[in-house]
């Protein structure tokens, strides 16, 4: 029990930096809406619709990067700190070949809105948005590098503080390029997309400085000379990121979906649907946090050669998850229609968005546990399991699921978001249920010193 405990201090005191990191990431999209809803409802929409393109492709390239944690966790454990320079610099060289795509791809996402019947002026506004933010790409990729270097070597700190630097250059931006302050053009909802590729690249600067002065950082040395792209090295790093890479993408696009299928039933029950998502959202930071923890603990306890510690990491994070589900759970189911009032003042939107809310909170601990026992996997470097439970999951269950209920009479009348609902309930449980199997299955896996230096030798 003292083993555990002490491995629950360990993640509370690596995930808390990254949740305050999160709360500092939502204060950035909030101060984008409000100073955005300021200008106009049709500056606004540009803004939300744009996100819809802008954060399914950063998610991709941030997911490929993210294999780089469990690499240099496990080097770190295994004191082998000279292999992780060359390690993130491979990072880099990926970093530099996926970013053109994606900036292509941003480039051009906008033609979508041709194919859709949008408003001309908000379509001209949301690829106005998209073209300007795209230049930040760039540095939201290799701060990303950057960011799961430090947070492979158990050192989230830098994540929090660079959060709120990016928040503090996010509001002047904002305020000078939506209005047009200081001799620049007032580009409105367009600004936003100016604002925030700046705040990227001030990040980006800021974690070169930390990095470069910390001395935690000292003995890495990290901007030492560079070391050359290697094919084979570059090639494993996006065979292990790629598949969180479309997990992330799965799960994103299926909520995505789901919107769009709601959509003819009406404004409230969209927004009753909305309102319940984003809450549910906000409380996933939680063991989303918890999961950055049990990643590094785990991965640096296989660099170790040290499996049992491993299982305690992630047996650890699990427990720690579901306890804070439990209670996050119990206010939500408490506090459901006191929580719909904040977000609105209509009567039938707060009693749907309470009923949805009610499902949300019933599903809260699978989420934790799906979350956590990924998180767990991918400090043991098995990402493929993830991608297909998330496939089999998400799209082969719970959406299937969600459309029988939700859209058909098949088995009961038509529930509408309810059915969708339950559809969400049934694919995080079945996702949380194969990948605590899949976690039981790496354990015996790697139960020995042996298979761990086996393993921290696959780079």
């Amino acid at each position: 029990m003292q083993r555990y405990l002490s491995e629950a201090r360990q993640l509370v005191r690596l995930a808390s930096p990254i949740l305050v990191a999160q709360v500092a990431q939502i204060a950035m999209n909030f101060v984008d809406t409000v100073m955005a809803g300021q200008v106009s409802a049709v500056d606004l929409a540009a803004v939300s619709v744009a996100s819809s393109f802008w954060l399914p492709i950063i998610l991709l390239v941030q997911g490929i990067i993210m294999a780089l944690t469990p690499i240099v966790s496990q080097l770190n454990g295994a004191r082998k700190r000279d292999e992780i320079r060359p390690a993130v610099h491979q990072g880099f060289w990926l970093a530099l070949m996926v970013t053109p795509i994606a900036m292509v791809a941003l480039y051009f996402s906008p033609l979508a809105l041709h194919f859709m019947d949008v408003d001309p002026v908000m379509a001209a506004k949301t690829a106005g948005y998209l073209h300007a933010i795209l230049w930040g790409l760039p540095a939201f990729v290799m701060f990303q590098v950057l960011r799961n270097f430090s947070e492979g070597l158990s050192h989230t700190m830098p994540t929090m503080v660079i959060g709120f630097v990016g928040l503090a250059v996010n509001i002047p931006a904002n305020y000078i390029f939506i209005h047009g302050h200081f001799g620049m053009p007032k580009l409105g909802g367009v600004g936003c997309g100016v604002a925030t590729a700046i705040v990227l690249w001030a990040m980006l600067l800021a974690m070169i400085v930390y990095v470069k002065l910390s001395p935690h950082f000292k003995k890495i040395n990290l901007f030492a000379q560079l070391a050359r792209p290697n094919g084979s090295r570059m090639w494993r790093l996006f065979r292990l990121g790629f598949p969180i890479a479309m997990a992330i993408f799965c799960e994103v696009t299926l909520f995505a979906v789901v919107a769009l299928m709601l959509a003819p039933f009406g404004a409230e029950t969209v927004a009753s649907h909305q309102i319940a998502l984003n809450f549910s959202s906000l409380v996933f930071m939680l063991p989303l946090s918890i999961g950055v923890g049990v990643t590094i603990r785990v991965g640096h306890s296989i660099g170790e050669g040290q499996p049992h510690h491993a299982r305690v990491a992630a047996r650890t994070g699990l427990m720690l998850g579901m306890a804070v589900a439990v209670c996050t759970a119990a206010l939500t189911v408490l506090l459901r229609e006191q929580i719909a009032t904040i977000y609105t003042d209509d009567l039938q939107v707060i009693t749907l968005a309470a009923t949805l809310l009610f499902f949300a909170a019933i599903y809260q601990v699978s989420d934790s546990v799906q979350v956590v026992a990924a998180a767990a996997l991918r400090g043991y470097k098995d990402t493929q399991a993830i991608f297909y439970v998330t496939i089999v999951a998400y799209w082969g269950l719970g959406l299937p699921t969600g459309m029988i209920l939700g859209l058909t009479d098949w088995l009961v009348p038509r529930m509408g978001p309810q059915g969708f609902w339950i559809g969400f309930i049934v694919g995080l449980t079945s996702a949380a249920l194969m990948l605590g199997a899949r976690l039981r299955y790496i354990y015996g896996r790697f139960a020995t010193p042996e298979a761990c230096t086996t393993l921290s030798r696959a780079q």
